[in-house]
């Protein structure tokens, strides 16, 4: 197909797929998932646990950092060798910890994607976001907080 009828063809396409694209309109929500997980019971030992992981995890990466930079101007064979030793505790770690956060997590998780799901159902979303990830992956450029925010609604349904 040349070029010149594709810009043709084109236009007539796109008009014909805007009624369909108006017919039905999507709700995108937003919630805090620490929020919600903190309101769950259980939910704080998760977190308690997640931010000493996290310390933990970072304290090591720091210190692979400082070894690296040794290793690098040294260029010693015991230093390289501090090097890996370390990157292996470090991945051995990640590994375990993992396993411990997914394990703990478990029970909370049910919880709060039931909760999640029913307001969105009940509010008329069809798509919820968690609000911190959507911020980091720079995903959604702009929301109204006022009305896309399901977080209050969330963890007021889990204590009920």
């Amino acid at each position: 197909m040349s070029p010149t009828r594709i810009l043709l063809v084109l236009p007539l396409f796109l008009i014909t797929t805007i009624p369909h694209a108006q017919q039905k309109r999507h709700r995108v929500g937003f919630v805090s998932v620490p929020q919600i997980v903190a309101a769950v019971p259980g939910g704080a030992a998760y977190l308690d646990l997640r931010k000493k992981v996290e310390a933990d995890l970072s304290a090591r990466a720091k210190t692979i950092d400082q070894l690296a930079t040794k290793a690098g101007r040294t260029r010693t064979a015991a230093d390289r060798q501090a090097l890996t030793k370390a990157q292996q505790s470090l991945a051995t770690s990640q590994k375990n910890y993992q396993t411990r956060l997914n394990t703990a997590f478990k029970p909370v998780a049910s919880r709060v994607d039931s909760a999640v799901a029913a307001v969105a159902k009940s509010s008329g979303f069809t798509v919820v976001l968690d609000r911190d990830v959507a911020a980091r992956s720079k995903l959604v450029v702009y929301a109204n907080a006022a009305t896309t925010d399901l977080t209050p609604a969330v963890v007021k349904a889990i204590k009920k």
